[in-house]
């Protein structure tokens, strides 16, 4: 009988679980967590790239926080899930090579990693959806996440029914793990 290769998790490389039309949380932090995108141009310009990226990627994006050291975003799969590492890197490319021409600092490293997870649970996506439309008040930079404009939660407001809000807003946050000490 011949050997058959056995699949090894490396623990420093998760493997990537990419299904059509599912779920996802993104976060990505900066070098070092270095409080890179700390204007509100920069973060208009990471926050248009984000957009403008997920739409090319045909990922459709459900929230967002973009932050002076990192973002976190949820969004809906497209057919192709595995598009994701390739939409990532198409951002990190463009907002690093802005930003560094910008401050004249070229080939500066400006991104570390992302982590992503497919969701798959309901009350998972639900939290998660609370808790990326409040990491701007998590992070205390406003008391009320609708008043930043770099966070999906004014959107949020204006679009979903008032069902839909009392849902989401309803789920607790404190105990979810997403990477966040920045």
């Amino acid at each position: 009988m011949a050997d058959v290769p056995v699949y090894r998790e490396w623990p420093h490389a998760p493997s990537h679980l990419f299904l059509p039309d599912r779920t996802y949380i993104v976060t990505a932090a900066t070098y070092r967590q270095a409080l890179l995108f700390d204007t509100p141009r920069k973060r208009d310009v990471l926050l248009q790239t984000l957009l403008s990226e997920a739409e090319r990627w045909g990922w459709s994006l459900e929230a967002w926080a973009v932050l002076a050291n990192h973002y976190h975003w949820i969004g809906t799969a497209p057919d192709d899930a595995s598009t994701l590492g390739r939409m990532v890197k198409a951002l990190h490319s463009r907002t690093a090579i802005w930003l560094n021409r910008a401050e004249g600092t070229p080939g500066r490293k400006v991104w570390h990693q992302y982590w992503d997870s497919c969701l798959t649970y309901q009350k998972s996506y639900l939290a998660r959806l609370h808790y990326v439309h409040r990491n701007p008040r998590k992070h205390g930079l406003v008391e009320r996440p609708e008043d930043y404009r770099w966070c999906s939660m004014g959107w949020f407001l204006l679009r979903a029914t008032p069902a839909q809000q009392r849902t989401v807003l309803s789920f607790p946050i404190d105990r979810l793990r997403v990477p966040d000490d920045f």
